[in-house]
């Protein structure tokens, strides 16, 4: 009877099993999409690092390779230091690079001390005209400085600071960018810290100097960095001050180089990067905390 049973019960047919999707390769557009990208950044990269490694080629070439020669060699033959030399022969490079100094770090400092604490009334006090104090400051990065220039001189003028590293100074003591970034910074850190501080008796000056500024250091570094790197590039406002050689900024100082030596594009191009080595050198090194200042003020505007 068994036997029966399993003679008339129909056999089970098994589905036959799906096979698996045959994987291709990137898609054609993916793929075009990519080359075009590394292309883009290939651009990129020739239009921003092409000028600088040009000129550091340049100035370590030796006395016996031609700098115009076609097609032209990014890598010196005769690599040499002799251009760097001639630097220091022709104009008291170490006395521009001290005045530099000089100016760069007085702006950094005074654009992280006057800077920060113009931020924090704007972001912490109430007080009225503290729109149109806000909106003036923006007004200052909009406004190129070649507007301005001939008032500030005027001013500089009138204060007696001509020709002196003081007149250089000032006008960039204090930035609207520097502001702004040190009042979003403020923003972006929690009211209810402060409230807590004014609750034990902490007055206004101990809120700002004990409780906000450290937990902003992030974007008083940014502020330190970009201070310094626009006082130490500048060359226009220096030029128009400074009358005497010996208060001359390395910028303005290496001008005298394409006059002395015109037809030594050498020597300019070794001046031109003792000129900027020092801001590469330093942005490098303190790159984790610019760009970890660049968050700070990211929450609030």
């Amino acid at each position: 009877m068994s036997t029966a049973a399993s003679t008339l019960t129909p056999p089970v047919e098994h589905a036959p099993r799906e096979r698996p999707p045959h994987r291709r390769g990137p898609s054609t557009g993916r793929l075009v999409s990519t080359v075009i990208r590394y292309l883009l950044l290939a651009v990129l990269f020739v239009l921003l690092a092409g000028p600088f490694l040009w000129q550091l080629s340049t100035s370590l070439k030796g006395a016996t390779e031609n700098v115009f020669e076609y097609p032209p060699q990014l890598l010196p033959t005769h690599p040499s230091l002799d251009a760097y030399a001639k630097v220091a022969e022709v104009i008291p490079v170490w006395r521009y690079i001290g005045n530099s100094l000089v100016v760069a770090t007085a702006s950094a400092a005074a654009n992280c001390i006057f800077g920060s604490m113009a931020g924090y009334a704007l972001a912490r006090m109430r007080f009225r005209g503290r729109k149109v104090a806000y909106f003036a400051f923006l007004a200052t990065i909009i406004i190129p400085f070649e507007v301005i220039m001939v008032s500030v001189f005027l001013t500089v003028r009138n204060m007696g600071l001509v020709d002196n590293l003081l007149g250089v100074i000032l006008p960039t003591a204090v930035t609207g960018l520097s502001v702004l970034l040190m009042r979003n910074a403020f923003l972006a850190f929690p009211r209810s810290i402060e409230e807590a501080a004014l609750v034990d008796g902490a007055g206004e000056w101990r809120r700002f100097w004990s409780i906000a500024m450290p937990s902003v250091h992030g974007t008083v570094t940014v502020v330190a960095i970009f201070s310094f790197m626009f006082a130490w590039d500048d060359f226009l406002w220096p030029l128009i001050v400074l009358k005497n050689p010996d208060n001359f900024t390395l910028t303005v100082g290496i001008q005298y180089l394409s006059g002395t030596f015109s037809r030594d594009q050498r020597v300019i191009a070794a001046g031109t990067m003792i000129a900027v080595i020092p801001l590469i050198a330093g942005f490098f090194a303190l790159q984790k905390h610019f760009f970890r200042g660049i968050g700070e003020g990211a929450v609030k505007g």
